[in-house]
């Protein structure tokens, strides 16, 4: 009973997190889930990749429920997002398979440099330029397809890249958000079942696993990210966006020197 009070607080965490930053909750739940196994014991060879598993199957409740809103709004480029999707699918199966060979060591250190990367941008950087012509098609899908096997190994929706990416190419910022949400749901969807199929064969899995999915975690997050993630966005409007801009960019600093720090240190 403890442990699903435990999901049921990191899923609402998180999704007043993302919800009052506009991001996916793999930034959040990964490192969250990866303190919530190693305290309840999970060998390190498989706390990691379940930390990302588990969070993608969440992510297809809270990342439909966001999908379906810029869907009514009408914020979505569906001739680029069958592109980015067709790579995403391709991607995703050769992320998953390059997951499970990496140490969950590696996977951490290397989210963490990717968390850096994207807080230095957002403090440091301006936003990419619009107006620029549209790439071909094809490039688009390679396209996808990066961000669908980055997606895979880290756990996230894509939306730090998919963003910024459609941003170049003269699109308007809502329509660049509401096509990265609405591209988040096959991310999460190819994520939660590729992990979920996977047989860790003699691994040391706990109990309640499907694949390398986490049912009670899965339950505890969905379960509690979609009001919480509705409190978030409130907030959100009322906040000026700059502040919000500064404080992300922060949050994910901590968090990718929380996950150097542990693994380096």
């Amino acid at each position: 009973m403890e442990v699903a009070l435990f999901y049921f607080i990191i899923g609402a965490i998180a999704g007043t997190i993302g919800g009052l930053f506009g991001v996916g909750g793999g930034v959040i739940v990964v490192p969250a889930l990866i303190l919530a196994f190693t305290a309840q014991g999970f060998s390190p060879d498989v706390l990691t990749h379940m930390a990302v598993a588990t969070s993608l199957a969440a992510m297809v409740v809270t990342s439909t429920s966001s999908a379906w809103a810029h869907y009514r709004l009408n914020h979505v480029r569906w001739d680029l997002l069958m592109f980015l999707a067709a790579g995403v699918a391709v991607g995703a199966f050769f992320g998953v398979a390059g997951s499970l060979r990496m140490r969950g060591e590696w996977i951490q250190v290397a989210f963490g440099c990717y968390l850096l990367f994207i807080a230095a941008r957002v403090l440091f950087k301006k936003q990419p330029q619009q107006g620029r012509q549209m790439p071909p098609r094809w490039f688009v899908s390679i396209v996808g397809a990066v961000i669908g096997g980055i997606s895979m190994i880290f756990g996230i929706g894509g939306g730090s890249m998919t963003v910024p990416f459609l941003l170049r190419y003269q699109l308007p910022s809502q329509v660049a958000v509401g096509s990265s949400a609405v591209l988040g749901v096959p991310i999460a969807l190819l994520g939660g079942i590729l992990y979920a199929l996977q047989n860790p064969g003699v691994l040391p899995m706990p109990d309640h696993t499907l694949g390398y999915v986490s049912v009670p975690a899965f339950l505890g997050l969905a379960i509690a990210s979609i009001p919480s993630a509705r409190f978030g966005a409130t907030i959100a409007k009322k906040l000026p966006e700059q502040s919000l801009k500064k404080a992300f960019g922060i949050f994910g600093l901590c968090m990718g020197l929380f996950l150097l720090l542990r693994n380096l240190g």
